[in-house]
């Protein structure tokens, strides 16, 4: 079996913190191997765009913190300055490889504005356009948990979205997504091949809804999940295995590959997809349902059981049965 990544053009690549920090501040033999892998990824003809973690961790070296902070306010100073050490940690490892980079932060805010979207959209296709490998972060200095992704594997997926990616690499400190939680099940077994949104993913990933995911895995498996929406296939894969970029490009199987077997959503309504949060939730009754899933029919006021939450024309809201299922989303026509 033949890794996707060999025949996908434009990728998108996840690092997280424990994949470019040491135990104080950032691993620069870690991002020098990063833009070395990437640069060859370049010369095969292929776009990448690198969404990675690591800024409050080189914030905290910066500042002399040598424990995490709780405090919102904290984090956000320790993300500020870490960030511009980021950013110069990646420009200076890929300038040795005569490419440039350009930082982009991102918030929900951003993805959530159908015009910022836009937005952020066009400037990412224009610094592909140029040459330019994007590095991209969640803007920390200027969430709060209300309004956070809530974690860098969800970014890169939507990311993926964003730029309609072939595919999404997903890099993490285990082989890939195992059958089973490998600390107590020796029989467990690294899944190779799957479709990206398959139920039993998230049992194997630690179950939907469960607090304490697998080793990551089940925000991994989601993001999959939202890659998927767009046509991307996701690749699982150990960032410690030598080489494991390049050698996915060359065809080499390594971790997880999650299928898109799903259809293309149409770009409208991948954005609206993307919402984490929606404005309000619409009880609608059996009849309503029936014709948004089965019809593609829009919304009459008449099927709407019950409202919760406070929303105003145009804000994205979700349409949920009465069993509390999210069966559609859309745009309300009144507040």
């Amino acid at each position: 079996m033949t890794s996707v990544i060999a025949a996908a053009r434009r990728i998108v690549v996840k690092v997280g913190s424990s994949s470019v920090t040491a135990e104080r501040g950032l691993d620069h033999v870690a991002i020098n191997g990063w833009a070395r892998q990437i640069a060859a990824l370049r010369s095969r003809g292929k776009q990448v765009l690198l969404v990675s973690s690591g800024a409050i961790a080189e914030g905290m070296q910066r500042l002399g913190w040598k424990r995490r902070p709780h405090e919102i306010h904290e984090l956000q100073a320790a993300a500020a300055v870490g960030q511009m050490g980021l950013a110069q940690a990646y420009e200076a490892s890929f300038r040795t490889h005569d490419l440039q980079t350009a930082q982009i932060l991102l918030t929900h805010a951003d993805l959530a504005d159908r015009a910022r979207y836009l937005n952020a959209r066009s400037t990412l296709f224009t610094l592909l356009g140029l040459g330019v490998v994007p590095v991209i972060n969640e803007n920390d200095t200027v969430v709060t948990d209300e309004i956070k992704f809530g974690d860098n594997d969800t970014l890169a997926a939507l990311v993926a979205n964003l730029v309609e990616a072939d595919a999404l690499v997903i890099l993490t400190d285990q082989t890939g997504l195992y059958s089973a939680d490998p600390r107590v099940d020796s029989n467990a077994t690294v899944i190779r091949l799957a479709t990206a949104g398959d139920a039993s993913l998230e049992k194997m990933a630690g179950g939907a809804g469960s607090a304490v995911a697998r080793g990551g895995m089940m925000t991994k498996v989601l993001a999959a999940k939202r890659a998927a929406r767009s046509g991307a296939h996701t690749v699982i894969a150990d960032a410690r295995e030598k080489d494991v970029l390049v050698r996915l490009a060359q065809g080499e199987n390594l971790g997880s590959q999650l299928l898109a077997g799903t259809a293309v959503l149409t770009a409208r309504k991948q954005w609206l997809a993307s919402h984490l949060q929606c404005r309000g939730r619409l009880i609608i009754d059996e009849g309503a349902a029936r014709a948004l899933v089965t019809g593609g029919k829009s919304l009459l006021p008449i099927g709407v059981v019950s409202v919760l939450g406070e929303f105003q024309r145009g804000d994205v809201v979700a349409c949920v049965d009465d069993a509390g299922h999210e069966i559609a989303r859309g745009l309300a026509n009144y507040s």
